[in-house]
């Protein structure tokens, strides 16, 4: 009987050890972002991209010697900052080993502040913009693959110029979003040589904006440039703009682009314009292929979503650890020249050539190259509304 229960009491120790093993190989990844509020139509092809980097590398069995990742989602609400840290918080008591998001920008210093820093939490944003987040104290904690709108002003006013507008009326969502992106427009669009006739704030969730209509068709302008967001304010914008026929034409920033709103306004909107961060080459074609049928790959911050997942896991590997203390150091290392070019699909190849003490420049979906303290530099796909859909004409 003795005999019986050592040997009981081995395997028992066994089998809690073969557990401890197993679960110490489980990476968790949170995908905090807003899967409800302004931008709800953009997250699921984002929430989608970063699953499909952490598939890739769980399948290829080699982060870590055969960790397996595991993604949990969380809802930001975009705009609402109660919502998104009490959900970093949960995420954190999950035990996740890193955060994917926020994804707009006040909400991402919302949850930098109140739960990354105190917890020590690495960060890496899609799609957060906001030219505030470049010079916050973030303790090497915060990373993004969306460049800042400080440079989306600068793209929006060439590609204004270029288009021979002469001055433009400027609404923006009232939050830091809004505020920096109209500010780096208006900046960039005066110095350039245009008018800015008007700068005026809005609120999500209106139902009615005629009152802000007003006042901007009574400043007047060529266009109408609206720098908020596509499922709300910045919609309802747009459609009390061509209710009352003060603006026909709208220059569309990065919160502005994606196939809801041309599905909502309809025709009237074809030959607005504007820009979002994204580029073309060997990097999205090779995302769009591996999407096949499951997601739009080429959805705005899809790109940037499955990039950031890739940085955490590559990280992880160059530094031996899923402790957010030890690879956060090595983020710009896997991220930048020199080394051997990465792609999407090629992640495993990327954790063997870093195993075996290999550099990598990690290029992915997006073109990354993280510079400064840790953002993107970042190109812009140019867009026009065409037959109702976006199409892109270009890049800067």
């Amino acid at each position: 009987m003795k005999k019986m229960l050592m040997a009981t009491t081995a395997a028992a120790l066994l089998a809690t050890n073969a557990f401890a093993a197993g679960h110490a190989k489980e990476v968790k990844l949170g995908i905090l972002i807003g899967f409800t509020g302004p931008i709800e139509s953009l997250t699921g092809p984002m929430a989608a991209g970063a699953e499909l980097a952490m598939k890739e590398v769980t399948d290829s069995g080699m982060l870590l010697d055969g960790a397996t990742v595991t993604p949990i989602r969380a809802d930001t609400g975009c705009i609402d900052n109660g919502l998104s840290t009490s959900n970093g918080e949960r995420l954190i008591a999950e035990g996740v080993n890193g955060l994917i998001g926020g994804d707009c920008s006040g909400v991402t210093g919302a949850i930098l502040q109140n739960v990354a820093i105190p917890n020590g939490m690495v960060m890496i944003s899609p799609s957060a913009t906001s030219p505030g987040l470049t010079t916050v104290e973030d303790n090497g904690l915060f990373f993004r693959t969306a460049p800042s709108d400080a440079r989306e002003g600068e793209v929006m006013a060439e590609v204004l110029m270029d288009r021979g507008v002469k001055s433009i009326a400027l609404t923006y969502t009232n939050n830091d979003y809004g505020k920096g992106l109209a500010d780096a427009i208006e900046s960039n669009f005066k110095a350039a040589g245009g008018e800015v006739t008007i700068v005026a704030a809005h609120e999500d969730g209106k139902a009615d904006y005629s009152a802000e209509m007003g006042a901007l068709a009574s400043a007047g302008g060529d266009i109408l440039v609206v720098a908020g967001y596509l499922d709300q304010g910045g919609l309802g914008i747009i459609n009390a703009a061509l209710d009352t026929g003060a603006f026909d034409t709208f220059g569309l920033p990065g919160g502005m682009i994606g196939d809801s709103l041309p599905a909502n306004v309809g025709a009237p909107l074809d030959g607005s314009y504007g820009q979002i961060a994204g580029s073309g080459g060997e990097g999205i074609e090779k995302l769009t292929a591996m999407a096949g049928d499951a997601f739009d790959a080429t959805s705005p911050y899809t790109p940037e979503s499955y990039d950031a997942a890739a940085l955490f896991m590559l990280a992880m590997q160059a530094a031996g650890s899923m402790d957010p203390a030890e690879y956060a150091g090595k983020i710009l290392d896997v991220a930048n020249a020199p080394g051997e070019k990465i792609y999407p699909g090629e992640l495993a190849k990327a954790l063997e050539l870093i195993k075996a003490g290999t550099d990598i420049d990690y290029v992915g979906a997006s073109a990354v190259e993280l510079i400064g303290p840790g953002e993107s530099a970042g190109t812009y796909r140019l867009i026009e509304v065409k037959d109702g859909k976006n199409e892109t004409i270009g890049f800067k």
